[in-house]
């Protein structure tokens, strides 16, 4: 696992964190490589210096979740049936085709496998510092474990996902030698350690936000991952009672789609801060003219209903030589400054994950007043009273579609999980699916420094 351990360093931000969500927090202080128990203890020694080095875990650049905001939602969204890119790209075109190379250095491993290793590797050691520290607050360093215990969960949650087994380090750099040989892990005890994780956040970390902008981890951000955990692990029963503490904590609600995706709306359960409130998503879905770098797929923009309000709030049209591009704009600003950041929970997904297990669960009244919580929002009617158990399960994979299009690769993951990639996306392009598609190749660059790691069938 080369790539998890090229570069050793905890980032620590000596600023209030209240000064990084605005412009002027722009420096980090990088530890020697790798981080000594000696430096570890100095680190996590004071409230101060531990949250500053947890805060780091949210951020930008290599180290932070704000560095899997567009490769976690673009690339998943080409292989699936939902985002393009705009130009040719080598490396691109084989997402866009499901015929990813196991070589595929500089995205399957530069932009996804090595980035979510790096926030692994900088949250283990944050695990590892605070466990040990005696000398923290015993508040501050329960939410401080919870923070990083959430995020460890967040990073494998992806790729346990889109890659299957995978190695899982759980402690710092200062086993760097034993973690680098690591096989891979069968993909139940890697989501058997996400929920353990997730459980631990959630009954260390308040209920109340710290900092501003819900920019940091709560405790209903645990449950809504939670939740999310446990649909995809068919626990529908205990997806149920999450989202249902999430949604009855009176804390969220569904605001119109105007003002969904604005740094102040209620729907947000989590964002990720940035210096400028200009999101990763405007900045990349949107165009000062022309065709923006990431558009939809014809195929998921004729889907929406006509009457839609996320269709004429979250989508637009351009035409450049005489072809229609269908554009994402759910956020409203692409450069300069603006009020939004990256959303990366928020209400309705809850909602929809409540209505899919209750709808599992044969409660089909309690699920069709879910969705059409969401639905109405949209400015939509009601679904039939007639309405049977696989028709309502249709009904929200199509209303996830259209409510979660271009964020976090919702689509691919739904389309894994539910069996039906073979079907809707063999079916758009049956020339270049293959049925072992549903996982990408394990980076071979990462096969040939560890031996120990295997590959994934057809690649």
């Amino acid at each position: 696992m080369f790539s998890y351990y090229k570069r050793f360093s905890i980032h620590l931000l000596f600023l209030a964190f209240a000064a990084c969500t605005f412009p002027g927090c722009k420096k980090f202080l990088e530890l020697g490589a790798p981080p000594t128990q000696t430096v570890l203890e100095e680190v996590f020694k004071t409230d101060a210096t531990a949250t500053s080095a947890v805060l780091g875990l949210y951020s930008s650049g290599s180290s932070g979740v704000n560095s899997l905001v567009l490769n976690f939602s673009v690339y998943p969204g080409m292989s699936a049936d939902e985002v393009q890119l705009n130009t040719s790209n080598l490396f691109a075109d084989e997402f866009k085709t499901n015929s990813i190379s196991a070589a595929n250095n500089n995205v399957n491993m530069n932009n996804i496998w090595y980035p979510a290793y790096q926030v692994i590797k900088n949250a283990n050691n944050a695990i590892a510092g605070l466990s040990a520290s005696t000398t923290l607050t015993p508040a501050v360093k329960d939410q401080l474990l919870g923070e990083a215990k959430f995020i460890r969960a967040y990073a494998y949650f992806y790729l346990v996902n889109l890659y299957g087994d995978v190695p899982m380090p759980l402690t710092g750099d200062v086993d760097y030698l034993q973690n680098a040989q690591l096989p891979r892990s069968p993909a139940a005890g890697v989501w058997a350690q996400v929920i353990t994780d997730l459980k631990d956040a959630q009954a260390m970390l308040p209920a109340a936000y710290a900092g501003t902008f819900r920019a940091r981890v709560n405790k209903w951000a645990a449950a809504a991952m939670l939740a999310r955990a446990y649909l995809y692990n068919k626990d529908y029963a205990n997806a149920e009672a999450m989202a249902s503490q999430v949604i009855g904590s009176g804390v969220y609600s569904l605001p119109a789609p105007t003002t969904s995706f604005i740094n102040t709306s209620n729907e947000i359960i989590w964002q990720v801060a940035n210096t400028t409130g200009v999101s990763t998503f405007g900045a990349n879905y949107l165009a000062a003219s022309g065709i923006p770098t990431y558009y939809l797929y014809d195929t998921l923009y004729k889907s929406f209903e006509a009457a839609d309000l996320r269709k004429a709030n979250w989508t637009g049209m351009v035409t450049v030589g005489g072809q229609n591009y269908y554009t994402i704009n759910k956020y409203k600003v692409r450069a300069g400054t603006g009020n939004e950041y990256n959303i990366v929970l928020r209400l309705a997904e809850v909602y929809l994950i409540r209505a899919e297990a209750r709808a599992q669960q044969n409660n089909l009244s309690g699920a069709k007043a879910d969705i059409e919580m969401v639905r109405t929002r949209a400015g939509l009617g009601g679904l039939p009273a007639t309405v049977t158990q696989q028709q309502l399960l249709l009904a929200i994979e199509q209303e996830r579609k259209v409510e979660l299009f271009g964020e976090w690769g919702h689509r691919w993951l739904d389309l894994k999980r539910t069996d039906r990639a073979n079907a809707v996306i063999g079916g758009i392009k049956s020339t270049t699916w293959n049925p072992t598609d549903v996982l990408y190749p394990i980076p071979e660059p990462q096969r040939l420094v560890n031996p120990n790691l295997t590959q994934n069938p057809g690649y």
